[in-house]
């Protein structure tokens, strides 16, 4: 039961984005606002949790885990409730909506990124692995199931997603607050003042590495969450798909990422330089899709090609999780993987909009700067990030990380 418990945590932070996907044309039209407008239902979510990730986690080191993931999950709820409540009562609902969506932003920001810090402390060695895979498999169902649960509600009424959300949290909250028991006192938690001297100096000392490494999750969230914009608009207008068919439909390439993350992570263990090449390859399928998706617009062959690119992103994401949580010492684990959440929802927040400008602006050139995009990553990985197999040279952009070393197979 504290597995399940750890597990429904990061659900809850996957139906966030994913679940509205299907509902935003609806809401574009029942609201009369522009493209840009409806977009920033994600955007302000993934900012507002993209800021609060670093604090939150700080708070969680200071205090305990359970102290800032049940508040977080009320705050998620409530926001859930304030948006529905706009959407259906208020005049000025657009604006409510707004609010409470920045609220369950800084709640998200308190949920996924602190469940993996709660299980690194619970749990020790192959459990711990194995939890971990349980609290990503639970990431990945999330986003599968999320476009039809979506697509569910709004044969109710659009809003009435809103209203889920707090139901979800409730279940989430007396999960965790039953099951999980968390241990008396771990450390000594580091000061302020330590703690943001220790952000600072991440960048300084390992600046080229990690950029390089945050920029290809941030393609990865951003492409992904910009093509699904784009597919929800066109499945609704060119195809007049609504309700579960639609959210089945959204759900294909999901799947595909999913399945390719999981199978990913299980074979990849600290296998350095096959991370590497995962990754490029990953990005380079994710741009010949991208490329080829200019000369199809039938929605089968749409689909199909749009599936190698979720490929390549269930190829990539894990590996560069791995790289960032396996290359860093346990002194500034927390702040760097603290950071490459934000960066992952930056990248969520940039999709939505930027592709709705896109969308207006041309689609062919959409999809090729988006191929331009993910094949100019794929060229940094392969310059900035410089892995040997030799076990007393191992080293990820080597001036940076020279006193690390890595365990090859």
């Amino acid at each position: 039961m504290t597995i399940i418990a750890i597990g429904s945590i990061p659900l809850i932070l996957v139906l966030g984005n994913s679940m509205l996907i299907p509902v935003l044309p609806k809401m574009k039209q029942e609201l009369d606002i522009s493209q840009f407008q409806v977009s920033l239902t994600i955007s302000l979510f993934s900012i507002a949790a993209a800021v609060s990730i670093p604090i939150l986690g700080y708070l969680s080191d200071r205090f305990s885990r359970k102290a800032v993931i049940i508040p977080a999950l009320v705050l998620y709820g409530t926001g859930g409730l304030l948006a529905g409540a706009a959407s259906a009562w208020f005049s000025n609902a657009y604006i409510w909506i707004m609010v409470g969506r920045v609220m369950q932003g800084i709640g998200a920001a308190g949920t996924a990124p602190i469940a993996m810090a709660l299980t690194g402390d619970l749990f020790d060695g192959g459990k711990e692995s194995k939890v971990l895979g349980i609290v990503e498999a639970s990431n990945g169902l999330g986003k599968v199931i999320s476009p039809i649960i979506g697509s569910l509600l709004a044969l109710l009424i659009w809003y009435s997603v809103f209203f889920a959300f707090p139901v979800f949290c409730l279940i989430s909250i007396l999960l965790t607050a039953i099951f999980v028991k968390e241990k008396k006192k771990r450390t000594e938690p580091m000061k302020i003042g330590a703690y943001t001297k220790g952000l600072l100096s991440v960048f300084k000392k390992e600046g080229r590495w990690l950029l390089t490494v945050y920029l290809a999750g941030a393609t990865c969230l951003f492409t992904l969450f910009g093509i699904l914009f784009y597919l929800s608009d066109i499945l609704e207008k060119d195809y007049d798909m609504k309700g579960v068919i639609k959210g089945l439909v959204l759900a294909i390439p999901l799947l595909f990422m999913t399945t390719t993350s999981y199978i990913t992570g299980s074979k990849i263990e600290k296998k350095m330089k096959l991370m590497k090449n995962l990754i490029v390859i990953g990005l380079i399928l994710m741009t010949v899709s991208f490329a080829t998706l200019v000369f199809f617009k039938k929605l089968i062959p749409f689909i199909s090609i749009l599936v190698v690119s979720s490929i390549g992103t269930g190829l990539a994401l894990p590996c560069i999780n791995s790289f960032i949580t396996g290359s860093v010492g346990k002194e500034r684990r927390g702040f760097v993987t603290s950071l490459y959440g934000s960066v992952r929802f930056l990248g969520v927040a940039a999709g939505p909009p930027i592709y709705g400008w896109m969308m207006d602006w041309s689609r062919t050139g959409m999809f090729l700067v988006t191929a331009g995009l993910t094949a100019i990553v794929a060229l940094l990985v392969m310059l900035l990030i410089r892995v040997k197999k030799d076990k007393s040279e191992a080293q990820v952009s080597e001036s940076l990380f020279s006193r690390l070393q890595f365990d090859f197979e």
